[in-house]
């Protein structure tokens, strides 16, 4: 081992005691300090529906895609071979990692472990690691950095390891990540991010992140220049969110000038860029700026599911538009920095909102297929064109397949469950905090030593009731802060079934008091059935957290491709062109009927959706889909579509948005 390599490790040993799995890291000056501070990865375990959603990745694509996809298996560049060595192996492990730990999975464990192995243990002299080169190929040393390879797949590398220590406590992990910042801060001046490919400029927001977390494991003070030097050579997104130009412009152009500006996925990864910008800062500005581009890009783009449009660029808030699987998981991401350096509760029901309505839609039952761009108001998944903004020759965007488009969210798409998964709790310094809700049990340390066991038993999001049971070993006193959802008008706390309070929803509470061993901490949040206006004058149905679409049967078939393999298509053998009447938006709670089962098992199909919405509503004749698009009728300002509508009422059945397929979300409103 070289001597800088002897130094950095004994320098690091001490520094690294309260990141050991089990202890959340603190945060060091001069970064500003973390509202919330994640907790080590494998300290929650997923429980009910939620486990059973990362079993099923675990027995389909999260689990075995290295035993079939090229990109992945043994040729792959990420294990030393002449196959891929971009961003695709990396992205995986981004996923495969976390659940591997979640569930305690040993089969999986191991798959990954080759991978971080072999990763590690490529670093060369000068810090740089990953794939053989180019020149190193051809038998020669890589002496200067325009002998590397593209910044971009390392920072998703970094997270991948970084989601190892925090699970493990490796202690190679930390020398290594130092010494390639090093290599980094060495030459990013004569090979800045964007000298391979403007991904990386685009999505400097990430290696910013993995910087400031070594910085706070380590307090190396040269990793505080690094991070200036990569904040500005990284897509001003901060400027754009602040600017407000840059999202009316991006509403209103769909040409190449400036293009990966618009880019659903570089916007989604680039929402997280002003809060960690922040750390370094301490600017209060810069999560003002957050807010508004946030505020704005929703206003603009934003869809009933929770997400904004990007077919690939944002395209507008039109419920054809199409969304980018990876967009929605890169955007959880985001979210989940932003709440845990802010604390803000807006940005966590954003995260609640999207994860429970865009993402389950997007994937098969078995984890097998995915669709490259969903669209809100489907009523066909079909070979096309559609409405997208980048539609491919071949038209396979809509379509779920395995790699059916770019073959990005094949791989990408592993870490929206399991990062939501990790991120349910995190720690407050003295105590903890639930920020997003769903069935889990919580293994934590607090201050002092003492450790505490909380279950938390669910049916959220379908259910209103959350019951958190506290195991510690005799009496202790910490704080627990609870989220109260903003779609909540007043939510009620029971301690061991005796009220102790009520709270206004869109705030964090906190409960400060000395814990009994098994007390029962019961948060009850009421759910009505709401009405929410989107684009053209159009109504979604809410109930809680989650949006209710028409379920629209189908007729599924397989077809092939020689390109892109095999895919599915799905048409609607029923009707789906209804409007609904101005007197459930009036009173939506008088004008439905909502019927509960227990969530269990997998949830996230129309035969299995826990929660049903009946209600009424009169066919639109005129509105029928061209070329597979049902575009938009207009209801004017008063209100309510004024072309033909039927005289004869029907039973309409919603369920839950994430459990459709074939849908109206966004309706006409109709007398």
């Amino acid at each position: 081992m070289h001597a800088f390599s002897f130094a950095i490790l004994s320098l690091l040993l001490s520094s690294t005691l309260s990141a050991q799995p089990g202890t959340p890291a603190s945060t060091r000056a001069p970064l500003a300090p973390l509202r919330y501070v994640e907790l080590p990865l494998g300290a929650i375990k997923p429980q009910g529906w939620l486990r059973t959603q990362l079993e099923v990745m675990r027995d389909g694509t999260t689990g075995h895609l290295d035993e079939y996809y090229w990109k992945l298996k043994n040729d792959s560049g990420w294990l030393g071979g002449k196959g891929d060595g971009w961003e695709e192996t990396p992205y995986w492990l981004d996923g495969a990692v976390p659940l591997a730990h979640l569930i305690g999975d040993k089969p999986l464990l191991d798959k990954v472990q080759r991978y971080i192995d072999w990763s590690i243990n490529s670093q060369r002299k000068s810090g740089y690691f990953g794939p053989i080169t180019k020149t190193e190929r051809e038998g020669k040393t890589m002496t200067t950095c325009d002998q590397g390879e593209d910044w971009w797949p390392r920072m998703v590398m970094l997270k991948v390891l970084q989601q190892h220590y925090q699970a493990t406590g490796d202690k190679r992990v930390i020398p290594f990540m130092t010494k390639y910042f090093r290599y980094q801060y060495d030459n990013l001046k004569n090979c800045p991010l964007g000298k391979w490919s403007a991904w990386s400029t685009a999505r400097g927001g990430d290696n910013l992140m993995s910087v400031y977390w070594l910085y706070n494991q380590t307090g190396d003070t040269f990793l505080l220049d690094l991070g200036k030097l990569i904040s500005q050579q990284t897509t001003p997104w901060t400027q754009y969110f602040g600017g407000r130009n840059w999202v009316m412009q991006a509403a209103a152009q769909q040409n190449g000038a400036a293009w990966m500006d618009r880019h659903a996925v570089n916007v989604g990864m680039g929402l997280k860029l002003p809060a960690i910008q922040y750390q370094g800062s301490r600017d209060p500005k810069l999560l003002q700026t957050l807010k508004t581009g946030w505020n704005d890009l929703m206003l603009l783009h934003g869809l009933p599911h929770g997400m904004f449009s990007g077919d690939e660029d944002l395209h507008g808030n039109d419920p054809t538009q199409g969304i980018e699987l990876c967009s929605i998981v890169e955007t959880m991401f985001s979210l989940e920095q932003a709440m845990a350096i802010t604390g803000d509760p807006a940005y966590m029901d954003a995260l609640e909102r999207m994860t429970f309505n865009a993402m389950p839609t997007q994937t098969t039952d078995d984890y097998n297929n995915r669709q490259y761009f969903q669209v809100a108001n489907q009523v066909e998944v079909s070979r096309g064109v559609f409405d997208f903004s980048l539609p491919f020759d071949r038209g396979m965007t809509n379509v779920f397949g395995p790699y059916a488009g770019y073959t990005c969210c094949t791989v990408n798409m592993h870490q929206g469950w399991t990062k939501f998964s990790s991120h349910l709790w995190y720690s407050t310094g003295k105590g903890l905090a639930a920020l997003v809700y769903a069935p889990n049990t919580l293994t934590a340390r607090l201050p002092g030593g003492t450790s505490v066991i909380i279950r938390e038993e669910t049916g959220y999001p379908f259910t209103d009731q959350i019951q958190f049971t506290i195991d510690v070993p005799k009496a202790t006193a910490f704080p627990l802060d609870l989220r109260i959802p903003g779609w909540c008008k007043e939510a009620s706390l029971l301690v061991n079934g005796k009220p102790l309070r009520k709270d206004k929803g869109g705030q964090i509470v906190t409960l400060q008091r000395t814990w009994q061993p098994g007390d029962v901490l019961t948060l009850q949040l009421p759910m009505a059935v709401t009405t929410s206006n989107w684009a053209k004058n159009s109504r979604a149905v809410e109930r809680g957290p989650l949006v209710y679409a028409l379920n629209v049967p189908a007729n599924t078939s397989k077809h092939e491709l020689k390109e892109e393999g095999t895919y599915f298509e799905l048409k609607p053998r029923a009707d789906w062109n209804f409007g609904l009447p101005q007197s459930l938006i009036k009173d939506p709670i008088a004008n439905t009927t909502v019927t509960l089962k227990n969530p269990y098992g997998f949830v996230w199909n129309a035969d299995n959706a826990p929660v049903v919405i009946t209600t009424k509503g009169r066919k639109i004749p005129g509105w029928k889909a061209i070329d597979g698009v049902a575009h938009q009728p207009v209801s004017t300002r008063d209100g309510f579509y004024k072309g033909e509508v039927s005289d004869n009422e029907e039973t309409l059945t919603l369920i839950p948005y994430g459990c459709s397929k074939l849908r109206i979300v966004a309706f006409p409103v109709v007398r």
